[in-house]
C-alpha cells in the first residue's frame, strides 16, 4: 500500500465532513466520490485537493483498485450491502452511524468485516468530539470513579429529515438517526458493559401528520405519507455489573433543543454540554467549568484514527462490532416499545 490511505467517499451528505478530515490528513487522500447526482459531486470536487474519480456506481468503485478504503454515508438501508461490497473488494470500511437499518444486518456486516480481516469502524462524531474525548479519558483513569448511571438525550424542537426518504421509511427513524449518537457515546463513557435488558417506548406523533419538519417546514402529502418509523423513542438500558442507563431522542417535540449526557460516579459526575464535573472535596460541593482549546475536529479525530488503523496496524477504538452492539441496544427499545414488555438482549 501507498504512504497515503486513498479513500473512496459514497454520499455527498455527511460523506463531506469526512472528505475534507481525511483529505486534511498529510497521510489521507479522497481518491474517489460516489453519488447518484452528479452535480453534487462535481460541486464537491472543487474543494478537494488533486484529481478525484467520479462514480454513480458504488460496485465500479469499489472494484477500483486504486482505492483502499471506503467511506459509506447513505440512508441506513443502504450501510450494509455497500459495506459487503467494498469488504468483498478487500478494501477497509469507514461507516456512518447507524451501522445498518435492522440488528440482522448489522451482525451480517461484523462477521464479514472481521473474516476478510479489513479495518472497519464506525464514523462517530459525538463520541470522537473533544468534550466527550476528555469526559472518556477522566473515566478511564477512574477520576468518576465508579459510573453506575447515565441519562442521555438528543432532543429537537422540528427536526424531521424531509431531504430523503430513507430517513422515514422503515429502518429510518428518530432513534437510528440521533438517539444513536447519544446512545453510542453514553455506553462509550460508561465503560462499554454488557447489555442485558432494555425497556423502551417509541412512536410518531408528528412526522405522519405533517409536522415537526426541519426548520418548521411543510412538506408535501406525498412525501409525509409514506412516514414508517419513529418520531420519538425513549427507554431504560440495565446492564451487567448493575449500571444503568436512561436514553431519549426526539425529532419533534414541544420541549427546547438539547443535546445532553450526563454521567453519575461514586467520586464525581459529569455532564458533556456545557462540559462540567461535579464533586465533593473535604465537604465542599465544587461544580468545576471546563473549556477545550480549540485543536482538532471530532471529523479530524476519527480520519486521523481510520488511517492510522490502515497504515500503522493501531487496533481500532470503534469498530464495527461496537455500531452492532449499540445496534442490538437500539433496537432493543424500539421492539420493546412495539411488545410493550421489557426484553432481554442477551
Amino acid at each position: 500500500m501507498s504512504k497515503q490511505v486513498r479513500v473512496g467517499i459514497i454520499g455527498m451528505g455527511i460523506g463531506r465532513p469526512n472528505a475534507k478530515a481525511i483529505a486534511a490528513n498529510a497521510r489521507g487522500r479522497v481518491a474517489a466520490l460516489c453519488d447518484l447526482h452528479p452535480e453534487r459531486m462535481e460541486d464537491f470536487a472543487k474543494e478537494l485537493p488533486g484529481p478525484v474519480k467520479q462514480f454513480r456506481d458504488y460496485k465500479k468503485m469499489c472494484r477500483d483498485k486504486e482505492i483502499d478504503a471506503v467511506f459509506i454515508g447513505t440512508p441506513n438501508q443502504l450501510h450494509v450491502p455497500m459495506a459487503l461490497e467494498a469488504i468483498r473488494q478487500g478494501k477497509h470500511v469507514l461507516i456512518t452511524k447507524p451501522l445498518a437499518g435492522n440488528e440482522r444486518e448489522a451482525v451480517a456486516v461484523v462477521r464479514a468485516a472481521e473474516k476478510a480481516g479489513v479495518v472497519n469502524m464506525m464514523s462517530l462524531s459525538t463520541r470522537f468530539n473533544p468534550e466527550c474525548r476528555c469526559l472518556g479519558a477522566m473515566a478511564r483513569k477512574k477520576e468518576f470513579g465508579a459510573l453506575y448511571y447515565g441519562r442521555a438525550r438528543s432532543i429537537r424542537r422540528s427536526g424531521i429529515p424531509a431531504w430523503n426518504l430513507g430517513f422515514i421509511r422503515k429502518g429510518g427513524g428518530a432513534f437510528r438517526d440521533m438517539g444513536v449518537h447519544a446512545l453510542d457515546a453514553a455506553w462509550w463513557l460508561l465503560g462499554m458493559p454488557e447489555p442485558l435488558t432494555v425497556t423502551g417506548v417509541a412512536g410518531a406523533r408528528f412526522g405522519p401528520r405533517g409536522l415537526g419538519y426541519w426548520d418548521f417546514q411543510a412538506p408535501e402529502r406525498k412525501f409525509y405519507s409514506q412516514y414508517a418509523c419513529d418520531d420519538y423513542a425513549g427507554g431504560f438500558i440495565r446492564f451487567a455489573g448493575g449500571a444503568g442507563l436512561q436514553i431519549e431522542s426526539f425529532w419533534a417535540s414541544h420541549q427546547p433543543e438539547e443535546f445532553q449526557i450526563e454521567l453519575f460516579g461514586t467520586v464525581a459526575g459529569a455532564r458533556l454540554a456545557p462540559l462540567t464535573v461535579y464533586r465533593t472535596d473535604r465537604g465542599v460541593p465544587q461544580d468545576i467549568s471546563m473549556k477545550i482549546p480549540k485543536g482538532p475536529t471530532a471529523w479530524d479525530c476519527i480520519a486521523g484514527h481510520f488511517i492510522e488503523c490502515v497504515l500503522d496496524g493501531v487496533a481500532c477504538s470503534a469498530p464495527l462490532r461496537q455500531g452492532m452492539i449499540v445496534q442490538q441496544m437500539l433496537e432493543g427499545l424500539l421492539r420493546s416499545a412495539a411488545q410493550g414488555r421489557e426484553v432481554s438482549l442477551r
